[in-house]
């Protein structure tokens, strides 16, 4: 078995607290026709280098139903920075338009099998895995991006058509997990493509 959802897979139940002092179960975004759920943290230069290039995706499909969902996994033991207190000013100070989630026992990181910050994964009205991977191909210098996997594959879907490139391979810092060493990665966990 795969350490990483496979296409057509359902989308992990969470139930899991926000920056915004709620809790948030997957059902509650079940009037959302697509749910873009990501996993990525504080400190990271490839989630910080490309927050602004996934905030305009975010706006821009935003009116057309997309939904995103922020995940924070990573042990606040390796990067402080990581800890809630930093997720919360994160989001008051850059205002996301997203909900920002913290999962701190790295269950559900594990549930959908995130490899690095960022991991995107983009799932149908029905809840079915239709992408995973990285959102541009630069996320350190999105700037640079040559390739815009993640908008284009919601371009597709929301046109009807089949995704062109459904997996990608993530771009970034790995996730840390709690107890082992900063670059460590679960021995079944391997490049997607």
């Amino acid at each position: 078995m795969s350490f990483t959802l496979q296409i057509g897979d359902a989308a992990p139940q969470f139930d899991l607290p926000a920056t915004d002092g709620k809790t948030y179960a997957l059902r509650a975004f079940e009037t959302d026709p697509v749910l873009v759920i990501f996993f990525t943290c504080n400190h990271c230069p490839y989630v910080t280098g490309s927050d602004e290039a996934t905030r305009r995706v975010a706006e821009k499909f935003a009116a057309r139903g997309v939904r995103f969902v922020a995940i924070n996994s990573n042990s606040a033991n390796t990067y402080r920075e990581d800890d809630f207190p930093h997720m919360v000013e994160r989001m008051r100070q850059h205002r996301f338009p997203w909900i920002y989630l913290h999962d701190p026992t790295q269950e559900i990181a594990r549930a959908y099998g995130a490899l690095r910050t960022p991991h995107f994964y983009v799932f149908d009205r029905d809840r079915k895995l239709i992408y995973t991977g990285r959102a541009v191909d630069n996320p350190r210098n999105a700037a640079k991006a040559t390739t815009h996997d993640l908008e284009r594959a919601l371009d597709e879907h929301l046109a009807g058509k089949p995704i062109t490139v459904p997996v990608t391979n993530p771009i970034g810092c790995n996730v840390k997990w709690e107890g082992k060493d900063a670059h460590w990665m679960p021995a079944e966990a391997c490049d997607l493509v």
